[in-house]
């Protein structure tokens, strides 16, 4: 049975989309679910990075050049998620053909529940192709004007594409004033908001760890939006926990947690 594969995208750098993919493939690995995250960011591929996985000897790069069988690039991650990374080389990037990634994708979707696409950002041919070969798409953006901008190009041309574009992801949401309120948003792209992740010094610190963020520090603020959106693309329900007390974190610290 074919998974669902979906595309996230954005029209700007810079949005957290990497990281947000990442961080949403973990956890609906959490929730039981067999999911693959495909790194088709051809020229600056770091799903890796951000999931901690350093010194990958094939990567898609190599299949897409036919020197290395898909199954050899397929990689474990955190929480049992499963990667296919992009190869960091030039020499790499010039060899690989992406006019091969629909041909492959038939073949991944068959794999997993979930597959998730990490597109390369902007409108160039790579992140057209990358648009192609998701049935759906979700974009992840910011709520400023330009970022909204781009995100609109971004959905219309998938749509011409034949991708259905899902909603849009708010990521690194302040609440300042000066930030497109959802309610604007959703009226400027005619999509719904699905999440709204909240910026949170938490994400630098899981990234400078190279451990995902709803591994490192499943409780905070952004972990649990991510979490939420994890459970409302799995159909499941999910109750973030209880915030501690300062009360019980001070008992914790002291006695490590016994009872």
């Amino acid at each position: 049975m074919e998974g669902r594969s979906i595309v996230f995208a954005s029209g700007k750098g810079g949005t957290g989309k990497t990281t947000t993919v990442a961080n949403l493939g973990v956890a609906l690995a959490q929730f039981g679910k067999e999911v693959i995250l495909l790194d088709a960011d051809l020229t600056m591929a770091n799903l890796s990075l951000v999931l901690g996985m350093e010194d990958i000897p094939i990567t898609l790069h190599d299949v897409l050049a036919k020197e290395a069988d898909l199954k050899d690039a397929i990689y474990e991650g955190p929480a049992g998620v499963k990667v296919i990374p992009g190869g960091l080389s030039l020499e790499k990037v010039k060899k690989a053909k992406p006019e091969r990634l629909r041909e492959l994708m038939r073949e991944i979707a068959q794999m997993a529940d979930f597959v998730l696409i990490d597109a390369p950002a902007g409108l160039e041919m790579t992140s057209v192709t990358a648009l192609l070969i998701g049935r759906e798409l979700i974009i992840v953006t910011n709520p400023e004007i330009s970022a909204i901008t781009d995100s609109l190009k971004t959905k219309l041309i998938a749509e011409k594409l034949g991708t259905l574009p899902l909603g849009v992801v708010l990521n690194r949401v302040t609440n300042e004033k000066t930030e497109l309120s959802k309610e604007e948003i959703e009226a400027i792209l005619e999509v719904p908001v699905l999440a709204m992740i909240p910026e949170d010094p938490e994400v630098k610190r899981a990234s400078a760890y190279g451990v995902p963020l709803v591994i490192k520090n499943p409780t905070s603020p952004a972990a649990i939006a991510i979490k939420q959106l994890a459970a409302k693309l799995a159909g499941i329900r999910w109750q973030p926990p209880e915030p501690e007390s300062p009360i019980k974190r001070v008992f914790k610290a002291i006695f490590g947690g016994k009872k």
